[in-house]
């Protein structure tokens, strides 16, 4: 099942090749989780001119179970690393919130040098 995708361009124009890329990203979160209802990706570049040049900025929200997972504020001047680095952060955080769900927790340290002398 395609998970639907509301990728939006803010000040800078629409690219066929960065769609692309992103779906192929949304198409491995499927893998992670399958009640995933929908993701929305905003990518923005910035007016402010910094002395490396203009990086770009990827926001990701994903919708599952009525609860949302953002990250945001991924930049990097390469957009396809930009992209990346958020849909892996996105990654981590539907992981943890689908293992805290499960009850896959971490058992506390126990020590085998402990003796009840």
């Amino acid at each position: 099942m395609a998970i639907p995708t509301e990728i939006t361009f803010h000040d800078l124009p629409p690219s066929e090749a960065v769609e692309a890329a992103i779906n192929r990203w949304v198409t491995r979160l499927e893998h992670v989780h399958d009640r995933i209802i929908r993701c929305q990706v905003k990518i923005e570049q910035p007016h402010k001119s910094h002395r490396q040049g203009r990086a770009f900025e990827v926001h990701v929200v994903i919708e599952w179970w009525g609860e949302n997972i953002a990250t945001s504020r991924h930049r990097h001047e390469d957009i396809y690393v930009a992209v990346a680095d958020a849909f892996r952060a996105s990654r981590r955080q539907l992981l943890d919130q689908r293992d805290s769900r499960r009850e896959f927790v971490k058992p506390p340290f126990v020590s085998r040098y402990i003796t009840n002398a």
